[in-house]
């Protein structure tokens, strides 16, 4: 029984990691590196002989877990990939926009080797993709497997409480159980219910492969979701008290929806009056996808479609140019990160210069993002967010809330003791987020076996 570590460095990257046991071979998310382009954002496959891999199997829809699959699937053409049924809906949405995004950065910038993939080899391989319910056991071809068949390697799906569709994943082989948590969320969100991971109570759990990503971050003393919508709520008030409009930056997929979950719960508790939202195209397929699929998937609310109850605007690319920033708006766009030329980026550029406006950042930005660049600074600090952009002052009051879908480090020790593995493998973190849990693990369970894995190598479970 063998791991070996795709992924390009110890970061939040290319996910992507073999597994090797009962003679199989299962793909374990084939995510594309944020970060990069080209060939230089897949994960290691050429480490792996095309045609040996027996199964793919997608945690869930976000581009550094899914956006290499049309790759990883044309390598390995016998290989059916398993997921859940949202999955396949919002993986399809992303991974044509994404084939949209590379055809505009190969005509602009002539990036070698995009599109790594196509939209027909996208529409023609879909036909190997196989959704499976929650709590079901099945095998590498994704059929159905009673418990007390004598199935060598079998799968089940958890919830993991991310973002819709996402899942943590049993897998059994060998007399041996190993437990994929992909990114999980124990606390409840404003649509993904906590995350409904199995306790081990009537099985050992031999192996842990859990994501590490706010291992750094610590949780501030009587933080509660519900009080950080609180401060959002009257933070949103004030400026449109003061005449201002608010600008929110944030990911097309799981904190478009969350967010606007947000302000529908807020609304009706009188903590935020109607107005005007507007969201980017990507963002309204998706909360479209979300909608589709209410009363079919696990979520706090089941009859919300927050397409029909919130009628947010839609706005696109060719147009974000000419949006007037008008008192008394919520402007919801992707992306996070405020990448050069999305929509929040060149909306921002309209707020600058506007101390009334307010731009609010709700979830993750990388330090060196133009979001991340504009979280950092101060009200008169002079600032670029494109090479077009001429530097100018801040103007604007800019501000920070914490929503993430990750599992606070807290959450993620106390899952870990409760299971009590016996091998620990940490991934999906910065080296200080994987450096925090292995040193705090190692203190709470002597007993268990911490493994970093090197990126490129393989190791015996």
């Amino acid at each position: 029984m063998k791991l070996t570590n795709l992924t390009g460095a110890i970061e939040i990257g290319a996910n992507c990691y073999l597994l090797e046991a009962a003679g199989k071979r299962l793909l374990l998310d084939t995510g594309y590196h944020p970060k990069r382009e080209g060939t230089e954002g897949l994960p290691r496959f050429e480490l792996v002989k095309d045609g040996t891999v027996d199964a793919i199997l997608m945690s869930h829809a976000h581009q550094d877990h899914i956006g290499s699959l049309p790759v990883a699937m044309r390598r390995h053409p016998d290989a059916p990939v398993l997921m859940t049924e949202a999955t396949r809906n919002i993986g399809e949405t992303m991974l044509h926009n994404s084939v949209n995004v590379m055809l505009a950065e190969k005509n602009e910038h002539d990036t070698p080797g995009y599109p790594l993939f196509t939209h027909r080899e996208i529409d023609g391989g879909m036909r190997r993709w196989k959704t499976l319910p929650l709590h079901t056991r099945f095998d590498l071809a994704g059929e159905r497997v009673s418990p007390t068949e004598n199935c060598p390697f079998t799968m089940e799906f958890f919830d993991a409480g991310h973002i819709l569709g996402s899942v943590g994943t049993v897998i059994r082989a060998e007399g041996k159980t190993i437990f994929y948590s992909g990114d999980v969320q124990f606390t409840d969100q404003n649509i993904s219910r906590a995350a409904t991971f199995p306790d081990f109570a009537d099985e050992p759990c031999d192996v842990m492969i859990m994501e590490s990503t706010r291992g750094d971050s610590p949780s501030p003393a009587g933080f509660t979701r519900e009080g950080e919508m609180d401060r959002l709520a009257a933070d949103i008030r004030r400026v449109f008290e003061r005449g201002g409009c608010v600008l929110v930056p944030l990911f097309a997929l799981g904190k478009t929806q969350e967010f606007l979950a947000m302000v529908h719960a807020l609304r009706r508790a009188g903590k935020l009056p109607n107005c005007p939202i507007y969201i980017g195209g990507l963002g309204a397929k998706l909360t479209e996808a979300y909608d589709k699929l209410a009363s079919r998937t696990p979520r706090q609310v089941p009859d919300l479609c927050l397409m029909d109850d919130l009628a947010p605007f839609v706005i696109g690319g060719a147009n974000a140019h000419e949006i007037q920033v008008r008192p008394r708006r919520i402007f919801a766009l992707s992306s996070g990160m405020m990448m050069e030329k999305t929509l929040s980026n060149t909306v921002a550029r309209k707020f600058f210069s506007q101390p009334e406006n307010a731009i609010f950042f709700i979830g993750y930005a990388d330090p060196e993002s133009p979001a991340g660049k504009l979280r950092a600074a101060k009200t008169g600090d002079i600032i670029s967010l494109a090479p077009e952009h001429a530097p100018e002052p801040i103007q604007c009051e800019v501000g920070t809330f914490t929503f993430s879908a990750h599992a606070a480090r807290e959450t993620i020790v106390d899952y870990i003791k409760k299971v009590k593995p016996k091998k620990l493998i940490l991934v999906h973190g910065d080296p200080g987020a994987i450096g925090w849990l292995t040193g705090t693990i190692r203190a709470e369970l002597p007993g268990t076996e911490i493994v970093l894995p090197i990126p490129g190598a393989s190791f015996e479970l």
